[in-house]
């Protein structure tokens, strides 16, 4: 399957699910995928099915809605398609739900909109059960992982004997030890000074969503370890200090996405065609996921930040997604009256799904302005680009702290507690100037990059990453 372009309408790629009678045969060991709907989530858990299916050669099924393996698909533009072609897409029924479009101007940036398909996701326990069993009644092993917060989902492998279960962790170490610890009262490991700057968890998530999220944890025990897309070279202390607080065997198996993005053609893309033109490192992309909406004042200061700037630049901008994307007309985002004029040449506008990945990876991009999602965060770790960090809500107040203040590969926009005051012109135009055309911009960005080295040689053979990976394949083919 060809990855969809910038530009390109998103729904034009036709997804075709798998029949499980008629393409499955008797295999030794199959893999089972089950992500939440979110596209960071979906993504992440697409990339590890595709790791998983190419690296191993083990049969691997992707389970959700229609709509939603279809929106997964159809944005793994960083994945070979012959790699997507081996994915075995199981559609299951999904309960209606109502599909609000997003709240631009809402105070808080959390996507509440997706709520109504949450609900729903959390009522498909009996189809996955019973695609579960169809599996493992081929299979010698049935080897099912899951988002943490489908655990509720896939509680029925505990009545199949062939069956056992993974959680598939799509956050930070440093932010699941940070959180669960605070949460739990216990005393969180690490030095005094750097506590008391931790960002808060208030404002993080409406407390309909803690209750979600709590509602998982009677359902964890069944499952029979830990995967996180993550590296000891990035989180080892974390991963070290969760290991002793958790009964379960870990893996620190990542970056899982490609860390080698050779295989992906510039045709009729804009933005890796206009990047080719750029002296290296002398870019800035800015994306703030799929789940942000800024207000149109928002629009109006970054837009004018970046225009003082007068660095080049790479700016994303779409709203939030819709529940179902292919459903209904985006909102149309307007800039400044001449703005896109007056910066021709020296930066570009794209309001269409643009290829991340390989932006990243480009010799030209020199910087990423960020929500600091993990899965955005560790694409940039892993490319060694430095971070210029504006979280939004739920893990990226703690990730952006991983990024700014213990790593030391990036800059923060705004700080997590000024969270509800307007994020300034000249405040944006001293962040990209510092980041992209200073010596100490130099040092981020240089330590960005040995870092990234580091993480890209974890995932090779011998590297701390691919040993983990192959430890946990060995375990599950035992």
């Amino acid at each position: 399957m060809t990855p969809p372009q910038s530009g390109d309408r998103e729904d034009r790629t036709e997804v075709r699910s798998s029949d499980l009678s008629t393409s499955m045969c008797s295999y030794e060991v199959v893999v089972v995928m089950v992500p939440f709907p979110v596209q960071g989530h979906l993504n992440q858990l697409l990339q590890l099915a595709c790791l998983i299916s190419s690296s191993y050669d083990l049969p691997v099924y992707y389970v959700g809605s229609a709509t939603l393996n279809r929106q997964a698909r159809v944005r793994a533009n960083a994945l070979n398609s012959s790699d997507i072609a081996k994915i075995h897409f199981h559609d299951i029924p999904t309960p209606e739900f109502a599909s609000p479009p997003p709240e631009f101007s809402a105070s808080s940036k959390f996507p509440s909109h997706h709520r109504p398909l949450w609900d729903a996701y959390l009522l498909m326990r009996e189809p996955i059960a019973s695609v579960l069993h169809d599996i493992s009644s081929k299979s010698r092993r049935v080897i099912v992982i899951h988002d943490y917060l489908m655990s509720s989902n896939v509680q029925d492998v505990s009545s199949f004997p062939n069956a056992e279960s993974y959680v598939f962790n799509c956050i930070s170490a440093f932010t699941l030890y940070s959180v669960s610890t605070l949460l739990s009262g216990m005393s969180v490991q690490f030095g005094e000074t750097l506590l008391k700057k931790l960002p808060s968890l208030e404002g993080v998530m409406p407390d309909e969503v803690k209750d979600l999220i709590d509602s998982q944890h009677p359902y964890t025990d069944i499952r029979s370890g830990d995967i996180h897309n993550t590296s000891k070279v990035i989180e080892g202390e974390f991963l070290d200090l969760l290991a002793q607080v958790e009964s379960k065997q870990q893996w620190a198996i990542g970056p899982i996405q490609p860390t080698k993005q050779n295989h992906i053609s510039n045709r009729n893309n804009i933005c890796l065609e206009w990047l080719n033109k750029q002296p290296p490192r002398s870019v800035l992309y800015i994306s703030f996921g799929t789940a942000t909406s800024f207000s149109d004042r928002e629009i109006k200061e970054l837009a004018m930040g970046l225009e003082r700037s007068k660095q080049k630049f790479i700016w994303v901008l779409r709203d939030a997604d819709r529940v179902d994307i292919f459903a209904g007309e985006a909102r149309r985002i307007e800039l400044p009256q001449g703005f896109e004029e007056r910066v021709r040449g020296v930066g570009l506008v794209v309001r269409k799904w643009a290829p991340q990945p390989q932006i990243l990876a480009h010799s030209s991009t020199g910087g990423f302005m960020s929500h600091c999602g993990w899965n955005s965060c560790i694409e940039s770790i892993t490319m060694g680009v430095p971070i210029a960090a504006w979280p939004m809500h739920s893990d990226q107040p703690r990730n952006s702290f991983l990024v700014t203040e213990m790593l030391k590969t990036g800059l923060i926009v705004r700080e997590w507690e000024k969270r509800e005051e307007l994020v300034s012109a000249s405040t944006i135009e001293n962040i990209v100037s510092k980041l992209m055309a200073s010596e100490e911009g130099d040092v981020i960005r240089k330590r960005a990059e040995e870092l990234g080295e580091a993480v890209r040689r974890s995932t090779e053979k011998g590297g701390a990453s691919r040993i983990e990976l192959d430890a946990f394949i060995s375990h599950i083919t035992r």
